[in-house]
């Protein structure tokens, strides 16, 4: 590690003398509210109100206030208890994440001979302490819809397209699992997601957050996992399904009648894409809390775990393995040769397999939350489907993530109005893409590397131009292997301090230790090798090689004032990063050397400078009415950009102009890049309108500055290479308006629609690079264009029925314009960038439920019908018509292809269409 040792030492001893601590990122609420008596509404002080089943409770104080804090989200009953008045109990408290929640108590006299008082609480519709735009899904929602994983449930909320924030990039989303940061470094975007089953809530930050949030420019998820209780609890849920879609034109394969000069036929498969088969898309998941025996309560613990599999939706047909050759030499096919060895297999080209798993021990010390440690792994296996190998699907490559997160938390309560969290945390993430895994562990020698055994079964590039254009591969593996390896050490501090009846104060800061392991590296097999597979050495062209070790800290205060007729929160946060990296001074004339070999003239480099921002936050919330409040906020951010982009191609390996675009080694990192800013304005209305619905209107405006670009390098039109840069830029507008009707007499709703213009003058940061490598290159012109994401109306349905315990049924409709696209003519433009749409975007989920009582057991079955219409939506679109079933391409008079296929087969694109109506049926069995 080359940053400075004595200032981390010295940062991590002084930074808790300075700031004491809570559970990272907002992980808890607060419960508040008054005491009065019943008959004279005078204020009661000393009243004992205590969260039931928990040590968690406070006294009122001489104005009859009260408030508890550091409260994990979830429901909750409250007793309160006083000398000569009756107990109160209120159930049914919901409490929500770094959110007030308010229950005032009436106390009657006991003189007035009643029983024990009982009231069953109701989320308030305006939730008057919220200065902008947050969602709260708990547990209870998420059992109630059709959702599979938590991207699905954070696509639902408004002005959310896709993964984009108010129009930003994905990878500007800070996700958290029990406040613990679960973004790679490498990439900026998550690496791991919590289960659905063992989610206690999930909320989504997508406005101008608070202070204590960093590292995000357009949102937040915060994902707070589930604790265990005082008694055993636990459910298995299992269930299957299939594709069963009557789009057969749109996911046909072809069949192994390969005649020479000829072409094979199309197949369409069953209504059942899997044949009904339960071993090819299935999911088990379960869990298991409570007591850990013989501790005598001091120790708990939380397990949950799932498998999920799916073979897809879209299949290749094993017609050629990799190590076949084929020749398609001249017009004149009987001279043509088909060397296919294949077996004929049907095999699935764009699979998920994911194995997730959880455990949490609570030991129960002190009077706060004790200590927690807590242990994530989760393991995903993917393909991307790559059409070219539509016959040879077992030459492209296939993905492999593994992600490890391990935390441990102490909780100190000074008093009831202060308490302490400290976390510190381990998070790993290992991505692997490749044909055949090879057994290279980073890091190694060269003396290491040159006994390394190399898979035979790769093969030599050449037999990827084995057929022509338009044909599919009749041989060929992929070549390259990639492999990146994250670790983030992170400590952290915050104190919550209810200083005053009105003032909530909460510090902190936390330090972040990177570690950052690239490699990719090509199989070589030319004839300068005898065709025999071999490894390139760390630092030759084709082996690109770095490790980092970056590090930043981050401080903060906030205040929330909580007056009667006002709440303001306002705070802020300092970012500090150390890049540990080198900066290119002079990229041109490195350009005009003679040679581009490295390594260059050490005089060229500098080492990157420190890079810091001070970031402001301010909202506030002012009640209109007592059934209506308006907010307003502001605030600035601060984001460093994925780390791939700051250490790529550290060596400068800079091929010729000329190379293939998709060489790996023509665009170099810039470890000086400054961070990517944003400012967000927001205003809002929130607006009961009876006992159980509620209105919301949101206006929103951001300002992007500092995104990644590309300039792109030139001398004399023979070395090209690119650079990353600050030089992006965006723009994103918008409002919302939901609709909220809770499930009261059997029905519920949640509708919300989104107008929003997301523009900016490149969705990529390789964009400008792209245009440069194009056959002809294409000008760049700097100009506000609609983003790749820009969807200008979207609408989200859902609609629930039935009682809860017995039968519910939800649907949930989702309704959009298209996508942007540019035009285009044989892959030349011929339009402006993103001018047209693709067509309107529709999907319909359902989920139908039915418990059933066993007592002690309780069991449920439920059917999940995702895209019930089978609607074909077209979420890629071939440039020159607009559509994903049709290219001009099939018009033009042109030569049948050298190859195995004909046109109409090669432009059938099943990718482009999404996914067919997919039917599952399952059930749960819980204690």
């Amino acid at each position: 590690m080359r940053t400075p040792n004595v200032q981390q030492l010295c940062f991590m001893v002084i930074l808790p003398v300075f700031v004491y601590a809570s559970l990272v990122a907002g992980t808890t609420g607060k419960i508040a509210g008054k005491v009065v008596d019943a008959q004279t509404k005078e204020a009661l002080p000393g009243v004992n109100v205590l969260i039931a089943g928990t040590a968690m409770g406070a006294s009122s104080d001489v104005d009859g206030e009260y408030f508890i804090l550091n409260v994990p989200p979830g429901r909750y009953e409250l007793k309160a208890s006083g000398v000569g008045f009756t107990p109160v109990s209120v159930s049914g408290v919901n409490v929500t994440i770094d959110q007030t929640t308010r229950i005032a108590f009436q106390m009657q006299s006991r003189t007035v001979e009643i029983g024990d008082v009982t009231v069953t609480a109701t989320r308030p519709i305006v939730q008057r302490d919220l200065t902008s735009t947050v969602a709260s899904v708990g547990s209870d929602q998420l059992s109630k819809i059709p959702v599979e994983d938590v991207s699905t449930v954070v696509n639902l909320q408004a002005g959310v397209i896709e993964g984009h924030f108010r129009g930003g990039r994905t990878n500007e989303v800070k996700y958290l699992i029990d406040g613990v940061s679960v973004n790679d470094v490498f990439s900026g975007n998550y690496a791991m997601q919590a289960e659905v089953n063992s989610i206690q809530e999930i909320q989504v930050l997508s406005g101008t957050f608070n202070a204590e949030y960093g590292e995000a420019l357009s949102g937040v998820v915060n994902q707070v996992t589930k604790i265990a209780g005082d008694a055993y609890e636990g459910e298995i849920s299992f269930y299957t399904g299939d594709y069963v879609t009557t789009r057969g034109d749109q996911f046909k394969t072809i069949t192994r009648d390969l005649p020479v000069g000829g072409f094979p036929v199309l197949a369409e498969p069953s209504i059942f894409l899997h044949g009904g088969s339960p071993t090819k898309l299935y999911n088990i998941q379960g869990s298991l809390s409570g007591p850990v025996p013989f501790t005598n309560g001091l120790l708990s613990f939380y397990l949950s775990g799932r498998k999920f599999y799916d073979e897809g939706y879209i299949y290749g047909r094993r017609v050629f393995n990799p190590s076949d050759s084929s020749s398609f030499a001249g017009q004149d096919n009987s001279k043509w040769y088909i060397g296919a060895t294949g077996d004929d297999a049907l095999v699935p080209m764009n699979f998920q397999d994911r194995l997730s798993l959880q455990g949490k021990l609570a030991v129960k010390v002190g009077s706060g939350k004790g200590i927690v440690f807590s242990g994530f792994y989760q393991h995903q296996k993917y393909r991307d489907y790559d059409y070219r190998f539509q016959l040879n699907p077992d030459g492209d490559y296939k993905k492999y993530q593994k992600s490890y997160l391990g935390s441990a938390s102490y909780t100190h309560m000074f008093s009831d109005a202060m308490f302490m969290d400290v976390t510190g945390s381990i998070f790993s993430s290992d991505f692997k893409q490749y044909v055949y895994e090879d057994p290279l562990d980073p890091p190694m020698d060269a003396a290491s590397l040159a006994s390394v055994y190399v898979d035979p079964r790769y093969v030599n590039p050449e037999r990827m131009r084995d057929a022509g254009a338009n044909a599919y591969l009749t041989g060929c593996t992929q070549n390259w292997h990639f492999n990146h390896n994250t670790r983030t050490t992170t400590g952290r501090v915050d104190v919550t301090s209810q200083a005053t009846p009105l003032h909530q104060i909460k510090f902190g800061g936390e330090v972040n230790l990177h570690r950052l392991i690239y490699q990719d590296y090509q199989i070589h097999v030319d004839a300068s090798n005898g065709f025999v597979p071999t490894m390139p050495l760390p630092g030759d062209f084709d082996f690109n090689y770095y490790t980092n070790n970056p590090y930043q800290f981050a401080v903060y205060l906030q205040d929330k004032i909580e007056l009667s007729y006002l709440v303001v929160n306002v705070g802020l946060r300092y970012d500090y990063f150390q890049p540990d990296g080198q900066r290119l001074l002079y990229p041109d004339q490195v350009a005009a050397l003679d040679s581009l070999t490295p390594p260059y003239p050490e005089e060229y480099f500098s080492k990157a400078s420190v890079k810091s921002q001070f970031s402001p936050r301010f909202g506030l919330s002012y009640p209109i009415t007592d059934r209506g409040a308006v907010h307003i906020s502001y605030g600035h951010f601060f984001q460093i950009p994925p780390f791939d982009y700051l250490y790529r191609n550290p060596n400068l390996r800079i091929p010729l102009s000329g190379d293939s675009p998709e060489f790996v080694g023509n665009v170099i990192g810039n470890a000086d890049l400054q961070p990517q800013r944003t400012t967000m304005y927001e205003i809002g209305l929130q607006q009961e309108l009876t006992a159980d619905l509620g209105l919301t209107v949101t206006g929103y405006y951001k300002d992007i500055r500092n995104l990644l670009g590309i300039v792109v390098h030139i001398k004399n039109n023979v070395k090209k290479y690119g650079e990353y840069v600050n030089l992006d830029y965006g723009a994103v507008k918008g409002f919302t308006v939901a609709l909220e009707k809770r499930l009261v007499g059997g029905f519920g709703a949640n509708v919300d629609y989104t107008f929003q213009v997301a523009e900016g003058n490149a969705s990529d940061p390789n964009d400008d690079f792209n245009k440069a490598q194009s056959s002809p290159p294409v000008e760049v012109n700097k100009q506000l264009v609609p983003l790749s994401w820009d969807r200008r109306h979207a609408l989200n349905v859902t609609v629930s029925v039935g009682t809860p315990g017995d039968f519910i049924g939800s649907l949930i409709w989702r309704l959009g314009t298209g996508l942007p696209y540019t035009p285009s003519l044989q892959n030349q433009r011929t339009g402006l960038e993103n001018s047209d749409n693709k067509p309107l975007y529709n999907t319909v989920d359902l989920y139908l439920t039915k418990d059933f009582a066993f007592s002690p057991l309780r069991m449920s079955v439920f059917l999940k019908v995702y895209n019930l219409f089978d609607t074909a939506n077209e979420p890629n679109v071939f440039g020159d018509t607009g559509r994903a079933g049709y290219t001009l391409e099939l018009t033009r008079s042109q030569q049948a292809p050298l190859g195995v296929n004909s046109i109409q087969q090669y432009y059938t694109r099943p990718d482009f269409f999404s996914a067919p109506r997919q039917v599952l049926l399952g059930a749960t069995l819980g204690l």
